[in-house]
């Protein structure tokens, strides 16, 4: 695999939906959902079967908003038993407000920030 993107909540199914229909076969997508206390065992485990993919944090949500800067530190930490890594960021740029509120920029959004993650 030459991706490993975690997330938490409905993002995934958006993923998996959009990683099928494209036909990826490169991408492996792990939930996280139980981000405290944090799951090291379970990404350590990730990260062993996945030893050499890029780490990619992936959420609808602001960056802002969302779990990224509680998740991050995290997942060096617990992949450094394995290897270091330097995650990235999959998703929205930060915001002042949780959505736009307007349906089809929400909608555009979305599309994108699923096809960053698993490009």
């Amino acid at each position: 695999m030459r991706k490993l993107v975690l997330c938490s909540g409905k993002v995934y199914y958006d993923l998996l939906a959009e990683r099928t229909a494209q036909g990826i076969e490169d991408v492996a997508i792990g939930r996280l959902e139980q981000i405290s206390p944090f799951p090291h065992d379970h990404l350590q485990s990730e990260a062993k079967k996945y030893p050499n993919a890029e780490i990619v944090w992936c959420q609808e949500e602001p960056k802002n908003a969302g779990a990224w800067f509680y998740v991050r530190q995290r997942i060096v930490t617990a992949m450094r038993a394995v290897r270091a890594v330097a995650p990235t960021y999959a998703g929205r740029k930060p915001a002042a407000a949780t959505a736009t509120g307007h349906a089809k920029t929400s909608a555009k959004e979305q599309a994108k920030l699923v096809a960053e993650a698993l490009a």
